[in-house]
């Protein structure tokens, strides 16, 4: 019986087969990459709100603390989201007719909720607590970023599940004294207490930290 198909057929057949596998593997990698991107995590990506709240005039400028707005940040998994009360304690008396302040006058006399959109959302199978954080000396910024210097709220960093393992199995870089922990411009210094020491002031350090009940529950 005659061959029904070339020698080259052989050849052929090789090239396809590791074609495909070279091919499957770039298609994964691109799809790692996009996952990754800000495209993706909308890091650096400033989002729209009802009210352009400028985190560089409150913060940078006039020099808010961070818990003067968010107020649960040190005794709950949820840092909070000011009420219009907190506003209209200083905007009750300056940029009264502002345009741009309308729907914040408006809440306050309906009494209705100004619907920010959330920046930092992570997903609904991540547990996070955003007072043991602080309670361990992470300074907002870790996470944030330079927020002081915001005219308009983005996320600074990707908080994907790589970012905060990177953390929990190397988190000495990030703790910093508790009085500094709201200061965004805190620089490490020669005079600032060694990784070493902030872990073993506030007992951070061990294998839980990268256990999936941490921030899988």
């Amino acid at each position: 019986m005659s061959q029904i198909f070339h020698r080259s057929a052989n050849a052929f057949a090789r090239t396809s087969i590791f074609g495909a596998v070279f091919f499957i593997a770039f298609l994964g990698w691109v799809g790692y990459e996009l996952d990754l991107s800000h495209w993706n995590t909308r890091a650096k990506v400033p989002q729209e709100q009802l009210v352009p709240f400028s985190h560089k005039h409150h913060v940078g400028g006039e020099g808010f603390d961070c818990r003067y707005c968010h107020t649960s940040v040190e005794n709950s998994s949820f840092a909070g989201i000011p009420p219009t009360q907190i506003c209209m304690n200083c905007h009750s008396q300056i940029w009264r007719t502002s345009p741009m302040l309308e729907p914040v006058r408006a809440s306050y006399r309906t009494n209705d909720s100004l619907h920010w959109t959330r920046v930092h959302d992570l997903p609904d199978y991540v547990y996070f607590n955003h007072s043991i954080h602080i309670a361990k000396g992470v300074g907002c910024s870790s996470c944030h970023g330079e927020v002081d210097r915001m005219p308009l709220s983005y996320k600074a960093t990707s908080l994907t599940m790589q970012f905060c393992l990177d953390c929990h199995r190397n988190p000495g870089p990030n703790l910093r004294p508790k009085s500094q922990i709201y200061n965004t411009q805190w620089q490490r210094t020669a005079e600032t207490p060694s990784a070493q020491a902030l872990l073993a002031e506030y007992h951070v350090g061990g294998r839980t930290l990268t256990d999936c009940s941490i921030c899988h529950r």
